[in-house]
């Protein structure tokens, strides 16, 4: 689903469902990223958005210094109980772009499908600032298609969005579709913009598998479903969650992971 701009405040309303639910990033993504960017002990990192943690653990293990931006309150108290064995943890909370940090500082900042809620000009001139000469900015980001090995599934579901969801947000239905390599490249290029060098880009795969009743909960943790009254999204999610457990009892999400690495 597309983001509305307003709604960062919803995550941290469902903090501890969001921590379980959302999914972490493949391997394959990190040996790529410290390939680009080797990262130890010495390296001082930051890390803007971090959620739950879903993408905190793998650069936290390499002994860095890695500081935790992070607007929720609730998810910056998950972060200090989750990582309390790392003495090379802390938690910021508040907005990247109201954080005042060093300039020349850091060898990496990364950000986790969380880097579209800030603004754009800011926050990539912020980044560029931060980092030290050939330090690196990781931008990342999950990518969900609802199961397309059933198209009666599929169907009966976008039918319910028109009734609940698009009716709610007063917006037409979109057509969904599979994240491109295309708009991954688009997106690495916007670092071209604000100085940034040898830019990179890579996309990942993967499938997950959900009950009707985990995936409802899954939809719990999007900020768009989140905002919808109370009783039509109950409404909703109960007749998703039906039309799941008739066509089979399961729901396939095909992920597409993508990448940008860019150096100051």
């Amino acid at each position: 689903m597309p983001v509305i701009k307003g709604l960062e405040w919803t995550f941290d309303t469902v903090a501890p469902v969001y921590e379980k639910l959302r999914p972490g990033y493949v391997e394959e993504l990190y040996r790529t990223l410290f390939e680009y960017i080797p990262i130890d002990e010495s390296s001082k990192v930051v890390e803007v958005g971090s959620g739950g943690g879903q993408a905190t653990l793998p650069i936290l293990k390499t002994g860095c210094e890695l500081i935790a931006v992070e607007y929720g309150e609730q998810f910056s108290e998950l972060l200090k109980e989750k990582f309390q064995g790392y003495h090379n943890f802390s938690v910021i909370t508040g907005k990247f772009e109201d954080t005042a940090f060093e300039e020349g500082a850091f060898d990496l900042v990364f950000s986790a499908s969380a880097f579209h809620w800030v603004p754009e000009k800011i926050g990539y001139e912020k980044v560029f600032s931060m980092l030290k000469s050939g330090g690196a900015f990781a931008r990342f980001a999950n990518h969900p298609y609802r199961d397309k090995g059933n198209p009666a599934l599929s169907k009966e579901i976008d039918e319910l969005y028109d009734e609940y969801y698009y009716k709610f947000h007063n917006k037409k239905r979109q057509v969904l579709t599979e994240y491109s390599e295309e708009q991954a490249q688009e997106r690495a290029m916007i670092a071209c913009q604000y100085g940034f060098t040898d830019i990179q880009y890579a996309l990942f795969h993967r499938e997950r598998v959900f009950s009707g009743k985990e995936y409802i909960q899954l939809l719990g943790t999007y900020s768009d479903h989140i905002a919808m009254e109370e009783t039509i999204r109950t409404e909703f999610f109960s007749k998703i969650e039906d039309a799941i457990d008739r066509h089979g009892g399961t729901i396939t999400i095909y992920d597409t992971i993508d990448l940008q690495l860019a150096r100051k």
